[in-house]
């Protein structure tokens, strides 16, 4: 933790670094999870948020207001699925193409939260995901991107809160907030 941080936000949980941060910090923080700037903002404005649980239910209520404008904002900051070094080539071609006729069809990368399958399962469940939703009408897709989106999201606002897998995020960098309904 950063010594730039007032001792009562240093020692606190990440949900209450979050509920402290400037409406900017914690904007920018989300849109590490969701790429909708108006998710993020929404997100932002509502804080505090008494527990995990209720930010969780927020960012889902969010994720399903989002405007099909929302979505392909969200849609376009997305990038597809990787497979780890050491995964065959072939693994690696596979997938390479499985993305860019998806990508061709849909416009957009392809979305899937993978949280409930081992490491070892993702490049199956991945291009099994593509070949099943490659039949999908567009809007079809686009509503099961959407539902994908707002997984990694939860996935994603999990880790942030928790700390974990997010050294990009500074919390020296947050600004505490002004406003006298976040408690500083």
């Amino acid at each position: 933790m950063s010594s730039h941080l007032p001792a009562q936000v240093r020692g606190s949980s990440g949900l209450a670094r979050f509920n402290a941060a400037a409406a900017q910090a914690a904007e920018e923080a989300l849109l590490h999870c969701c790429g909708s700037r108006r998710w993020a903002h929404r997100l932002a404005a509502h804080r505090p948020y008494p527990d995990l649980g209720a930010l969780l239910a927020a960012a889902d209520e969010a994720g399903y207001d989002l405007s099909p404008a929302d979505l392909t904002e969200a849609l376009a900051d997305e990038s597809s699925a990787e497979l780890h070094h050491g995964a065959p080539y072939a693994a690696h071609l596979a997938l390479g193409a499985a993305h860019a006729e998806y990508e061709r069809k849909f416009g957009h990368a392809f979305v899937i939260c993978l949280d409930e399958h081992p490491a070892e399962e993702h490049p199956d469940q991945v291009l099994a995901g593509i070949r099943r939703r490659m039949a999908y009408e567009p809007e079809e897709e686009r509503a099961v991107a959407a539902d994908e989106l707002r997984r990694l999201a939860r996935g994603r606002l999990v880790a942030l809160i928790d700390g974990v897998g997010t050294e990009y995020l500074n919390w020296a960098d947050f600004s505490l907030s002004d406003s006298p309904s976040v408690p500083v």
